[in-house]
């Protein structure tokens, strides 16, 4: 006797074990190595999708490795005024797709740079 549920949603929502969904948008990345031992890249991507905790994308880059940890920039724009995120991130998937390029997945591990929780404004003064 088959136990497996015929319900299509449940099959999916088994099948899946990533722990936020993920959404098919296409943001420009910059992505490096973050380990100066490792032979420098320096990688402008699309992304094919995105999760909170994870980023995939299709690359022709050879230096990807997995467990190797990159520095991410996304979204990435080169004007000074841009919001640009920088996180840390592993390789966590490398798949080789049927048209020659790498398909790619980070789990992005932390955000670093700048924090902007400060303010510019002087203290209010104690009663």
């Amino acid at each position: 006797m088959n136990k497996t549920p015929q319900n299509p949603t449940a099959q999916r929502a088994r099948a899946e074990r990533r722990s936020s969904r993920r959404c098919k948008i296409t943001q420009l990345m910059r992505i490096r190595p973050s380990d100066p031992s490792i032979e420098h890249f320096d990688d402008m991507r699309g992304s094919v999708s995105v999760s909170r905790t994870g980023i995939y994308f299709h690359t022709t880059e050879s230096g990807y490795e997995v467990g190797i940890r990159l520095f991410l920039i996304m979204p990435y724009s080169n004007d000074p005024g841009s919001t640009n995120r920088e996180y840390l991130a592993e390789v966590v998937r490398k798949d080789p797709l049927p048209n020659g390029m790498t398909g790619i997945g980070v789990k992005l591990l932390m955000e670093i740079g700048p924090q902007h929780t400060y303010s510019f404004d002087p203290p209010l003064p104690s009663r």
